[in-house]
């Protein structure tokens, strides 16, 4: 037991293991195991030429953490940071250690600047995110909303979650009928 002063309890040896439990350490030989060839050390059967991956160069634009010298060696470049929200991430990168929680936060942050600009950026396309389906709120009353939460670590907070999924898009809508409201009156 942790801080008593009673000696702790010592694990079973292996052969008492193996005499208890049938088939316990069948593992033990390497030529029992199925995998074992796989696991042998052969780096010239991979056919690989070097120790470390041959270097893509450092792109100054790539985020990289305060605490290495350089990037990766291989690293991906198709979704390069942009707008805020990258300015954001880079400022997380260039300013905070990974073991800080600043650098954590200003990450998250960057990642809701960047969902606000994909909501935004939607509202100007043919097909514009719907909410009240996205949501999932129509399926709410068919799929027994109070049963299905009993017994839920998260009951708690359940009252606060329709107010974040949905404030933002009443909000926006208030805004957006205030302003339209303020154009066509004065005219």
């Amino acid at each position: 037991m942790p801080y008593t002063p009673d000696k702790p309890i010592t694990p079973p040896s292996a052969d008492e293991l193996r005499a208890r439990i049938p088939g316990w350490g069948a593992d033990l030989d390497p030529a029992d195991r199925p995998s074992f060839p796989k696991e042998c050390f052969d780096p010239g059967a991979t056919g690989a030429h070097w120790t470390e991956p041959e270097r893509q160069g450092d792109d100054p634009r790539r985020e990289r953490s305060i605490e290495h010298a350089h990037l990766t060696a291989v690293y991906g470049t198709a979704q390069p940071l942009h707008g805020v929200s990258g300015a954001i991430r880079r400022y997380a990168y260039a300013r905070y250690s990974e073991g800080r929680a600043a650098h954590w936060l200003l990450l998250v942050l960057g990642d809701r600047v960047e969902a606000f600009g994909a909501h935004v950026r939607s509202l100007f396309t043919l097909r514009p995110d719907n909410p009240i389906t996205a949501t999932g709120i129509l399926a709410e009353p068919r799929l027994r909303p109070i049963a299905s939460r009993r017994g839920r670590v998260d009951l708690r907070h359940a009252w606060i979650d329709p107010i974040l999924v949905a404030g933002p898009w009443v909000l926006g809508g208030w805004i957006v009928v205030r302003m339209l409201r303020r154009v066509f009156v004065r005219r």
